[in-house]
């Protein structure tokens, strides 16, 4: 349960607290361990803020982790402290020129009711997607993430009347998978977006023996599938959150006025309770065990 980050990382004290070892890149040289090497493309608002979410379930594996923090060159960044972005991340092709990355995580993005090709970093992400899928044992797409991957693989995604918003009943679709197998056959998990992918285009690609579906919930349909070479895995909920995730979206919403968007789904704002604890934890913990054992053989 170790990562690997600067000196005076700003979230140090708040991943120790939860018992998440941080050390520096000296001590770990000393303690001569490779580390995995998880390049994180982050692109949610507030980019500093959203880190815990990931290193917290990322480093609660056995394994050493090194975050290697990525920035676009055409996203502006507009919500983030420019100084922590400059003094942290770094683009991707500095990112691979010493060595190639382990694994690579794609977060979600506030984007999601544009058409992909509007995204101004559309195409530097493709280049990214081409990049990761011949060299990087896997590439996990969170949310948006997950349907930027599933639109680079010809799966487009689909805008819904309601956000899908709250806390689901997901069913486990395969019980001998490396990453999900472990997972309860009925587990809780929280969406929160405007779009999502078809139904039939999923089992379409089924057949053809493009993708493997892993989970789905009755509301907003497919949440976790993957490339049948199993290199791109996309989670299109948000196992990553808090619950005051939620509720800090939930009052954004309301305070916008929106009006495609509802109460969120067994998830009380005013009584936050975490159900999807379990899954986070077995999700990323299984993930990361994947990703080791792929670059060890």
């Amino acid at each position: 349960m170790t990562v690997v980050c600067p000196k005076n990382y700003h979230i140090k004290d708040a991943l120790e607290e939860r018992r998440i070892l941080c050390i520096s890149e000296e001590e770990a040289r000393i303690e001569d361990i490779r580390a995995l090497r998880i390049g994180i493309l982050n692109i949610m608002p507030q980019a500093e803020k959203y880190e815990f979410s990931l290193l917290h379930p990322l480093g609660r594996s056995v394994m050493q982790i090194e975050p290697v923090w990525i920035r676009l060159h055409k996203h502006a960044y507009t919500s983030s402290n420019r100084e922590h972005l400059d003094n942290l991340y770094i683009p991707f092709e500095d990112a691979i020129r010493e060595r190639i990355l382990d694994g690579l995580v794609v977060t979600g993005a506030p984007v999601e009711e544009l058409p992909f090709e509007e995204v101004n970093y559309w195409s530097e992400l493709q280049r990214i997607f081409r990049y990761a899928r011949n060299n990087i044992p896997s590439t996990l797409g969170m949310c948006w993430g997950g349907l930027a991957l599933a639109k680079h693989m010809g799966i487009d995604n689909v805008r819904y009347q309601k956000k899908i918003f709250g806390v689901f009943q997901t069913t486990n679709l395969d019980f001998n998978h490396r990453i999900t197998g472990d997972m309860d056959d009925v587990f809780w998990c929280p969406q929160s977006r405007h779009s999502g992918v078809d139904d039939a285009a999923v089992e379409r690609e089924r057949d053809r023996g493009q993708i493997n579906p892993l989970a789905r919930a009755d509301q907003g349909g497919y949440v976790i599938f993957e490339s049948a070479d199993h290199r791109f895995l996309m989670h299109l909920g948000h196992p990553e959150y808090d619950p005051q995730r939620l509720v800090d979206e939930y009052e954004r919403d309301m305070k916008a006025g929106r009006t495609d968007v509802e109460a969120p789904v067994n998830f009380d704002p005013q009584h936050p309770v975490n159900r999807w604890r379990t899954h986070r934890n077995e999700f990323f913990s299984q993930w990361i065990k994947y990703v080791h054992e792929t670059t060890s053989y």
